[in-house]
């Protein structure tokens, strides 16, 4: 126990880097998603349809063949996402693209538009447990903000979970507000009334 807790402090000693996701990174990105909900989703839920999941071509398991649409996105103008490592170790993940190509978000009564600008979204973020309380996740989400910007983003938007409660559960897959007000994000549309009551209250915030 004792040696654990040493090589986790002395990970927490090492610099975090941001990579584009490419495909040669896809090994790294699946010890991240390992043991969470993007362990069988591989960041398809927001951009497919059910029905657009069960078509995607490719042998095997649904799992295997979106880890191959995963593969296809990594060979276009800008990546699907950001990798995160603490070191040499892949530590956490992050989805930003324009909005548009989130099918699920463009069309759920949860996240309807604010207006015509042609935001980027980051629909969903992950921190492996043993990163987490390092201001990983912060770090995360400004530099997809940075990345986003670089390709032409105007801004970049989040519907976070509201409220200012901190939670571990890996399927708030979305993040807090408080997390991306932190990461320097702020409101520009409260939740939504007239939505199933067993939903998730979220906000929709907008990078600075």
């Amino acid at each position: 126990m004792h040696k654990s807790v040493e090589q986790s402090h002395s990970a927490a000693d090492k610099p975090l880097g941001f990579q584009p996701f490419r495909a040669e990174l896809i090994d790294a990105l699946a010890t991240v998603l390992k043991g969470s909900w993007g362990s069988s989703c591989w960041c398809m839920y927001p951009r497919l349809s059910d029905k657009q999941i069960r078509a995607l071509p490719g042998e095997g398991s649904a799992g295997a063949r979106k880890r191959q649409a995963m593969l296809k996105l990594a060979n276009r103008k800008w990546a699907p996402g950001l990798v995160a490592f603490q070191g040499e170790e892949p530590i956490g993940w992050i989805a930003v693209a324009p909005r548009a190509e989130y099918g699920r978000i463009t069309h759920s009564r949860a996240t309807p538009p604010v207006d015509n600008t042609g935001v980027w979204v980051i629909p969903c973020i992950t921190v492996r447990k043993t990163a987490r309380g390092q201001g990983a996740a912060v770090a995360l989400i400004r530099a997809a903000v940075d990345y986003a910007k670089r390709h032409g983003a105007p801004c970049v938007e989040a519907y976070p979970r509201a409220g200012n409660e901190r939670t571990q559960a890996d399927n708030v897959y979305f993040g807090t507000e408080a997390l991306f007000a932190k990461a320097g994000f702020h409101l520009v549309r409260p939740p939504l009334e007239g939505l199933p009551r067993n939903w998730l209250k979220r906000v929709t915030m907008r990078s600075n």
